[in-house]
């Protein structure tokens, strides 16, 4: 029996649940029970819960050049969206045994060179980049990480990586088809800012479908904005307090859209007889507003599973492919 004020070892594991040392070894290196284990590898597991058996990771990193953490570089965590794409993240690396490293900085270059420079200094064995900015690839290439496994999450950025994001595109197509259908063609849009690579897809999506529905749409009604309420209160401002305002917005933001409530209810506008609004992302509070938003639902928890998931991919062979995952428009009474 090992003492009190010591882990237990390999060995004395081994002898108790009776299987040779090498076996206790095999069935501890893995994070979890698989299918199809023996009534001996699940035995080994039960002595080493009762012991309180805890792996060495460090070691294991020196035997194997790997230290089982990722990095995870994301800005804007206050955000709901962001919140829960990194939940998925987390997630799906602890299930794979993998610790996750998190930077969350500001939103801009400097700032997210700096987290990455950390991360790697810490000897992650991949890396995941949120709110990478258009265009990404100069950047990437200067931070000269060599063959550090790298995954852009969330936005592509056109910068030459693998990447997991939601379809921005047909999100904005979606909105934009939502509104032509229920006969709306006074039309404007909250578009983002232009460093993103998700508000450029979702604005894209937008104009394009009604480009091709031959409705107009001055270039005044495209309006750029931050992606928070405060940035949607000022572009709505713009759009809204002046006698030619539009009949339907898109934001390209559920917070931009709230933002754009808030200034209809200061002007005495009703939701949706004067003004229509749909939103993009679905995050939770908008569906319990007072007037409930219409928006195109992003499968943030998913797009962070799926990241964790090509990441180790790309970990293990060299190699992964980029993906973009469903998006739907959920019509509520906004609209």
């Amino acid at each position: 029996m090992p003492r009190p004020d010591r882990a237990p070892t390999l060995k004395e594991i081994a002898e108790r649940a009776g299987v040779h040392v090498s076996t206790a070894s095999r069935v501890l290196r893995q994070p979890e029970p698989v299918d199809g284990w023996s009534d001996s590898a699940l035995r080994v597991r039960e002595v080493a819960a009762e012991l309180g058996y805890r792996p060495n990771l460090w070691a294991a990193s020196l035997r194997t050049r790997k230290t089982t953490t990722l990095g995870v570089v994301m800005p804007r965590l206050t955000d709901g969206v962001v919140a829960t794409t990194y939940q998925g993240i987390e997630e799906a690396a602890t299930k794979a045994g993998y610790s996750v490293l998190l930077s969350s900085p500001p939103d801009d270059l400097d700032a997210q060179r700096r987290a990455i420079a950390l991360l790697v200094g810490r000897q992650v064995d991949g890396l995941l980049l949120s709110s990478l900015h258009l265009p990404g690839r100069a950047f990437v290439e200067s931070l000269a990480l060599g063959s550090l496994p790298i995954l852009a999450v969330t936005r592509h950025a056109d910068a030459g990586l693998p990447f997991v994001v939601g379809d921005d595109y047909r999100g904005g197509a979606l909105a934009a088809r939502h509104l032509l259908d229920r006969g709306y063609d006074d039309l404007a849009i909250i578009a983002g800012p232009d460093h993103a690579s998700t508000a450029r897809d979702r604005r894209d999506g937008f104009v394009d479908t009604v480009k091709d529905a031959s409705v107009s749409l001055p270039p005044e009604r495209v309006v750029r904005s931050s992606f928070d309420v405060a940035g949607g209160v000022e572009a709505a401002r713009a759009l809204l307090d002046r006698p030619d305002r539009p009949r339907a917005i898109f934001a390209v933001s559920d917070t931009i859209a709230i933002g754009i409530l808030g200034v209809a209810r200061d002007l005495g506008l009703s939701i949706p007889g004067d003004l229509v609004v749909v939103g993009y992302n679905d995050i939770p509070v908008v569906a319990q507003l007072p007037v409930p938003l219409t928006t195109v639902r992003s499968p943030a928890h998913d797009i962070g599973v799926t990241a964790i998931e090509r990441l180790l991919e790309l970990v293990r062979t060299g190699e992964t492919e980029s993906m973009k995952l469903p998006v739907e428009l959920v019509a509520r009474g906004s609209s």
